[in-house]
């Protein structure tokens, strides 16, 4: 059996299934497939333990898919404040007062309402899917993954496991950083495996629900806090949070090892006194971290989005806003080429997809590289030069919330004095 498309989108994830949408609502006739829908929602349920902040800007595009509503009818955590600090303790430290070594972005400052929300992967996803599922132009093909891609000249064929061929004029490999589809293209990466890995904890803590997200930064790496929503009648008084904790494989090996109330004893002492007071941890998970870069994100009639064209240092949480930049983009260059009668696989059209979203994402690369680099060592004269930084931030209020309005998402644009820096930085396009 084969069936007919425009675009055949690999990969129903976040990224994927937006894409799909706004392709779809767009008159594109968009295959989505994937090898599983996402877990259907149940307010009852814990968490799920993979938890995006998703950025103001993030927020913008899927207002305008028409998920946001969905995501709001499940549940989303808005955060107003985002913290930063050194949490090493050295000699030289006395040199530095304390309050310098701590920077927070408030919402009010940015002249913002939040900064962003906090959103389980999983709602994210539903959400998307429900807008895929009433978009006409979208076909969804659940449980099946790609079996072989063939490129001719006006064509592209994906040959599902069951047997179906999908022909399209442009194929979406949007299925992950162990991409099938980039791997059937022939597109290589660029990768830098981390010493580090992160795990990640869903927990319940006293008090109402939090509106600010932080990180303390330690010499094995960093710890952080993401608000989730109220635990419920159930449980009065408490909230849901997750945090992360990057360390070395055998720390955190050691750590998932531990019963609960043992593991919960050593989070509270060891993670900043700003944790409140946990309660119950439900789950936890730890993985590895790595940069990876395709060399190219398209050839042929193939091109790539979200994780299976980059994946970063998880820092920040940047990684599904970045993805969702992507599908924005290369929406935006398709509406192109239809408008202008071309081949949806025309060079040109690709070609500008990957000149805008290349650069910017090699930027937070590079960024995150440097936090890392920065903040997971042990050498005093480091320890010195990251805490006058913070503190040069904190001492610079106009330049530090330009740059947090452009990384939330707020403002579309990097102040020119910052793009100007990282233009001249070494190594950038190797990335």
């Amino acid at each position: 059996m084969t069936q007919a498309f425009d675009i055949v989108v690999v990969g129903a994830g976040m990224v994927g299934a937006a894409l799909a949408t706004g392709l779809g609502q767009n008159g594109f006739r968009v295959a989505l497939v994937d090898r599983a829908p996402p877990p259907a929602f149940d307010p009852d349920n814990t968490p799920d333990i993979r938890v995006s902040a998703l950025s103001a800007g993030s927020e913008r595009y899927l207002r305008s898919l028409g998920a946001w509503d969905h995501i709001l009818r499940m549940r989303a955590t808005p955060y107003k404040r985002l913290a930063v600090w050194d949490e090493t303790r050295y000699p030289l430290q006395n040199l530095v007062p304390r309050k310098l070594a701590e920077v927070q972005f408030d919402a009010i400052e940015l002249g913002a309402h939040h900064l962003g929300h906090i959103v389980e992967n999983s709602v994210t996803q539903q959400a998307l899917w429900q807008t895929a599922e009433a978009c006409p132009q979208v076909t969804l093909l659940q449980g099946q993954g790609v079996a072989s891609l063939a490129q001719s000249g006006d064509a592209a064929t994906v040959t599902l496991d069951d047997g179906r061929e999908l022909v399209a004029a442009l194929v979406v490999g949007a299925d992950g950083a162990q991409s099938r589809i980039r791997d059937l293209a022939g597109i290589g990466t660029t990768r830098n495996q981390y010493d580090q890995q992160a795990m990640v904890i869903s927990v319940r803590y006293q008090g109402p629900v939090e509106d600010i997200t932080w990180q303390g930064f330690h010499p094995s790496g960093p710890r952080a806090f993401l608000p989730l929503h109220s635990a419920g009648p159930d449980h009065p008084g408490e909230s849901w949070g997750s945090l992360v904790w990057y360390d070395s494989p055998e720390e955190l090996a050691r750590l998932q090892s531990l019963d609960d109330s043992t593991l919960m004893s050593e989070i509270q002492s060891s993670f900043p006194t700003s944790l409140p007071l946990l309660t119950h941890i439900d789950s936890k998970a730890s993985f590895p971290i790595a940069r990876q870069h395709a060399k190219q994100y398209h050839t042929g009639r193939v091109v790539l989005a979200g994780d299976a064209a980059h994946t970063i240092n998880p820092l920040a949480g940047q990684g599904v806003n970045l993805g969702f930049q992507d599908a924005q983009a290369l929406q935006s260059a398709l509406k192109e080429a239809k408008r202008a009668g071309d081949d949806l696989a025309d060079p040109k059209w690709l070609n500008l997809y990957e000149q805008q979203r290349r650069p910017a994402n090699r930027r937070m690369m590079l960024t995150m590289d440097l936090f890392y680099q920065l903040f997971s060592n042990e050498i005093p004269p480091v320890h010195l030069l990251r805490n006058l930084g913070l503190g040069a931030v904190r001492a610079l209020p106009f330049a530090r919330n330009r740059v947090a309005r452009y990384a939330m998402g707020i403002d579309e644009e990097l102040p020119a004095v910052v793009r100007q820096i990282t233009s001249r930085i070494p190594g950038l396009n190797q990335l």
